[in-house]
């Protein structure tokens, strides 16, 4: 397919949810990054900030992927699949451990300057 021909329905589709994806991933990696795990032992630290560098770069992946989506299938599918599974994750949590505090629910995404 040459990059004069229109992008079908299904790639706009997929390109969006990349680019969407793959900003939430950044910030959600960088406020990871910038945290860490407060109040916790150190080796809980390292993992967070860790799972938040890969997380970051998750997203710098996803936004590369939607800017060049016409050259990629098989990588499109398997990032689909990564944000599917770590869905699985969280249901997974929810059924053994119940719901995250509801202060979890809707304020981890602001970052703590913003929380009340």
């Amino acid at each position: 397919m040459t990059s004069l021909a229109p992008m079908l329905l299904s790639q706009r589709v997929a390109q969006v949810c990349l680019f969407l994806v793959g900003a939430i991933a950044i910030f959600g990696g960088s406020l990871q990054m910038y945290l860490g795990q407060p109040e916790t032992a150190p080796r809980l630290d390292n993992v967070h900030r860790f799972m938040g560098g890969i997380y970051l770069m998750s997203g710098v992946m996803g936004l590369w992927a939607a800017s060049t989506i016409r050259e990629h299938n098989t990588l499109v599918f398997l990032m689909a699949a990564t944000v599917f599974v770590g869905g699985l994750g969280r249901v997974l949590s929810i059924a053994k451990v119940g719901l995250p505090e509801r202060r979890f629910l809707t304020s981890s995404s602001r970052p703590r300057a913003l929380r009340s």
